[in-house]
């Protein structure tokens, strides 16, 4: 027995070196997996409501410490209304070429949660649906689980509110608050799935009208059971639900630091169109921004687009490079190892390049399709930073007439606009047979649901 404590010894050596290694192999696989994905999308928030993007009328400051702490881009664009914007984000595809109608993402069509899914990812959708499919659709379309509004119906969003959870209609009546509720759900899934990699798209319901009490405002109701009619809204409401988006934000993102995840997560915020029309917003500068959701002006499409990766973007970033929601879909997957598939293709170009800091050929300009109800035709216009051309030939200089009322005569331009508008022809030129979807039903389909949001 006198050798025992010996031998215990030396096995005791061998442990304490073998626990450093062990550590390190962990460390190394945690360091090679590709990184957690977080992308958010709020509703109805143009460019303008960021104090980032110097708004003065709206309280941003996570929102505002996110794009300090990332990469704030300046030339960002949406579709003009919600169900475009959802289509594109979500297949990385020109409305031109897979949009059918309001309300609906056709099912035939592939997502980001389809591609992401495949390649080893746990994925959730939390927030707003409004693109039909039964409550099998977020399934459908890669998500392993989800927590919606409007999925299956259309009760109240705000207080009390109904949604479904993974196959179920759940009804809330003790004064909860929809954006809370899934929120929650969101946070609860990465929490389930912290050892990675996980994709967790968050569609807001905020900060789209009904403009409601939140329950941060003076006059909160718990007992509503009712969206408020429009002889109710209040910009002072907006403002407290705009408050309440940079909460909501502030909540998802705490949670992934109190994971210890933060810096193997990739965090993308935007929103799926420009501010209500009935909404003004002052800019620091004294600038009066009349909201323009629906329309192909700058105020209908032009939105706050943030980019936060600890520890790989270089924080204070601001960027000109201009993005389309068709971007979103590449890049996540390149972010993912996420092999598109074969035959797929995409009109989204990745700016996970730019993200890394490698080199990295950005757009010279993007091209956009619109028309809410689907059909044969739509507005049509393809622009830069600057510059923007219609199908029509109505050419523009944005940053000068940001409401479009001046076109610029096409024959007194200088050389440098002539050179841009043949540039921005021949972007719409690529797109000249895009629409092959010529009808608002798809083939077999009886009836549509094509009600306004």
């Amino acid at each position: 027995m006198e050798g025992v404590p010996c031998r215990f010894t030396t096995i005791m050596q061998k442990l304490l070196f073998l626990i450093p290694c062990l550590l390190a192999t962990i460390t190394s696989a945690r360091d090679n997996q590709p990184p957690n994905l977080i992308l958010i999308m709020a509703d109805d928030m143009g460019y303008e409501c960021l104090g980032a993007n110097g708004g003065a009328d709206y309280k941003t400051p996570f929102l505002d410490s996110l794009a300090a702490g990332g990469m704030r881009f300046e030339h960002a664009h949406s579709q003009p209304i919600c169900t475009p914007s959802r289509v594109k984000i979500m297949t990385g595809i020109s409305n031109a070429r897979n949009y059918v109608r309001f309300g609906l993402l056709d099912p035939r069509a592939t997502t980001f949660g389809n591609i992401i899914q495949k390649a080893g990812y746990k994925t959730c959708i939390a927030g707003k649906w409004q693109l039909q499919g039964g409550l099998e659709g977020p399934n459908k379309f890669g998500f392993d689980e989800y927590c919606l509004w409007q999925l299956t119906r259309r009760p109240c969003r705000y207080p009390n509110p109904g949604v479904e959870i993974n196959g179920k209609e759940v009804d809330y009546t003790d004064g909860e608050y929809g954006p809370d509720i899934v929120t929650d759900y969101l946070c609860d899934f990465m929490e389930r799935n912290r050892e990675g990699p996980f994709l967790a798209y968050y569609p807001m319901i905020l900060p789209h009208w009904p403009f409601q009490p939140t329950p941060d405002s003076r006059d909160w109701d718990p007992e509503e059971t009712k969206e408020w009619p429009k002889n109710k809204w209040s910009k002072p409401h907006f403002q407290d639900m705009v408050a309440y988006v940079d909460k909501m934000v502030r909540k998802v993102v705490s949670k992934v630091d109190a994971l210890g995840i933060r810096e193997n997560t990739l965090i993308i915020f935007t929103c799926d169109n420009g501010t209500y029309t009935g909404i003004q917003s002052k800019l620091r500068d004294g600038t009066v921004i009349q909201g323009g959701k629906g329309s192909m002006p700058d105020a209908g499409n032009h939105v706050p687009f943030i980019v936060n990766w600890a520890g790989t973007i270089k924080p204070g970033q601001v960027r000109k490079e201009i993005v389309d929601f068709s971007d979103i879909l590449p890049t996540l997957c390149e972010a993912a190892n996420a092999k598109i598939p074969d035959g797929l293709k995409l009109d989204g170009h990745s700016f996970l390049p730019l993200l890394k800091g490698t080199e990295y050929e950005p757009r010279e300009s993007i091209y956009m399709w619109y028309a809410r109800n689907g059909g044969a035709t739509g507005q049509e216009f393809a622009r830069d930073q600057r510059y923007k051309l219609y199908r029509t030939g109505k050419f523009y200089d944005v940053e000068k007439d940001r409401l479009e009322k001046k076109p610029l005569s096409r024959d007194n331009l200088d050389e440098k606009r002539r050179v841009i508008r043949a540039r921005l022809q021949e972007t719409l030129e690529a797109f000249k047979d895009a629409r092959t979807i010529t009808s608002k039903k798809l083939p077999g389909e009886k009836s549509t649901n094509n009600k306004k949001k």
